[in-house]
């Protein structure tokens, strides 16, 4: 059943979603139109797309942001978690959510607190991946010939450096000219880094030895480009040895920590890459003096030491003359050895011979007992004179052995003393010696009894080995043995001529 009563009357106007969307859009964008939003970044998220949403906060609120793909590059930073900045833009409204965001058309650090926040933060994740270890430095060439520059063509920077490299010691400057801050400044500062570690050696134009990355002085606004994560990454990746020269002295960027040598300018950079050529000659020429002072030194210790071996030597013509000294004894006592063994044995057979009883008081049991041990002696003769031959051919091989080892130790010690004898004229008087030893050798065997009976004289013995030293003592019929150099006769006396033949010696032959 329908209700009877009418429908209440409203005097409000009735709008649609769309209308109300539309309208909330249009008086955002009237009423506020460009603002500039301060505030912290959060939710940043880079979309395929290339769109970049986030969102602004701070202590109470927060407002959703949209960078559009064709603002990004023009945006002046990248955005990034945590990061206080200042978005300038339009506010707008999403009808379809019925929200509204903020459409950011550039971004900018806020004030100095948040870009040293900034750059703490990518200096610790930075030192936790050890890109700032100390072992990592490299040490630079000693005298490089290529120096690479990355800096801007403009300004007093690159002047600055190729004057005092043209001061110290002139080398080849190869120049990468970029923007040192403003939009893109750290992606082409990365970019001629890389360029130059892509360089091949030895090739045109060459690669550079040492790389220099310089700029001026500036605010901290103006040196964030060198604190950006990709310049530091392209400087740690480098193989060149590089120098970081950014600011004054007092400025400080993340550059500088991961470079194998800070310089406080870009003059001292250029000091530090190159030496100066006043200083390597004088460098040179004091080691040169060093050198010549070390080997003065040296000549002199070893002139010393040879001295004092000098000194220890021996003099060559005493040690001679002891020698020969020496030489004249021994050939002296080998000259006077066989006449004193005659002498010798000439007294033993003086001695016996004075033994001997005299014939003419021999009785005739004495006669007798003569005649018995002459039988005996008879009969034992040949037995006795071959052992006296055996003694007087050993006594001969004796004395024989004995001379030639004598003169065997004389040449041997002639021989050694030569040896240690350089100079000509001693060399000639040892030869002198050894000739004068040499020819003693033949006085001793001409002195020999056996050179003797090889001469044509006969030793005369009884048969029983006696020698018979008169004619005398000979008496006719008597048996003789004649001993000649090359054998033995046996022999009967049939008479002689000798004087002074004793009565006692006719009654013997008689006998």
């Amino acid at each position: 059943m329908d209700d009877p009563r009418p429908s209440p009357v409203s005097n409000l106007p009735e709008y649609t979603v769309s209308e109300i969307s539309g309208a909330v859009k249009r008086t955002l964008e009237t009423t506020f139109g460009r603002v500039r939003v301060r505030g912290e970044l959060t939710e940043v998220k880079r979309y395929p797309s290339g769109h970049i949403y986030l969102s602004l906060k701070d202590e109470n609120s927060k407002i959703s942001g949209i960078v559009w793909k064709n603002s990004v590059s023009r945006l002046g930073m990248v955005p990034e978690n945590g990061t206080e900045v200042i978005a300038t833009g339009r506010i707008s409204a999403y009808g379809e959510r019925s929200s509204y965001q903020l459409i950011i058309e550039r971004m900018e650090y806020a004030g100095v607190g948040a870009l040293l926040a900034r750059i703490e933060m990518i200096r610790q994740r930075l030192a936790a991946e050890g890109i700032f270890d100390a072992d990592r430095k490299r040490s630079l060439p000693g005298l490089p010939k290529v120096i690479g520059v990355v800096t801007s063509e403009r300004g007093a920077v690159i002047q600055d450096i190729k004057i005092t490299i043209a001061r110290r010691f002139p080398r080849t400057i190869l120049v990468w000219p970029v923007p040192v801050q403003g939009e893109g400044a750290a992606e082409r500062i990365a970019a001629a880094i890389a360029g130059f570690d892509a360089m091949p050696a030895g090739g045109d134009p060459p690669r550079p030895d040492v790389l220099i990355v310089a700029r001026g002085g500036g605010s901290l606004e103006d040196l964030m480009a060198f604190n950006e994560e990709i310049v530091v990454r392209a400087a740690a990746a480098c193989r060149i040895p590089l120098i970081s020269a950014v600011g004054h002295e007092t400025d400080t960027t993340l550059i500088d920590f991961v470079s194998d040598r800070r310089a406080p300018t870009p003059t001292a950079a250029a000091e530090m890459a190159i030496p100066a050529r006043s200083d390597l000659i004088a460098d040179l020429a004091q080691k040169g003096s060093r050198l010549i002072g070390a080997l003065n030194r040296l000549a002199q210790e070893s002139r010393l030491r040879l001295s004092r071996v000098e000194r220890g030597i021996p003099d060559l013509p005493t040690l001679l003359g002891s020698a020969r000294q020496r030489l004249d004894d021994r050939a002296e006592r080998a000259l006077l050895a066989l006449p004193s063994l005659v002498a010798r044995r000439r007294v033993v057979l003086t001695s016996i011979e004075r033994r001997l009883p005299d014939p003419r008081n021999l009785t005739a049991t004495a006669w007798e007992t003569i005649r018995d041990r002459g039988l005996r002696l008879r009969l034992s003769a040949p037995g006795m004179v071959a052992a006296r031959r055996s003694g007087l051919d050993m006594a001969s091989q004796r004395l024989a052995g004995a001379v030639h080892r004598a003169l065997t130790i004389l040449r041997g010690k002639a021989d050694r003393v030569m040896g240690r004898v350089t100079e000509a004229p001693l060399r000639s008087s040892l030869r002198e010696a050894r000739a004068h030893l040499s020819g003693l050798g033949p006085r001793l065997d001409a002195a020999s009894p056996l050179a003797i009976l090889q001469r044509g004289y006969v030793l005369v013995t009884t048969p029983a080995g006696q020698p018979v030293t008169s004619a005398a003592s000979v008496k006719p019929g008597g048996k003789l043995r004649l001993h000649f150099g090359d054998g033995e006769v046996d022999a009967v006396a049939e008479g002689g001529t000798g004087r002074g033949r004793s009565a006692a010696a006719q009654e013997r032959l008689d006998l």
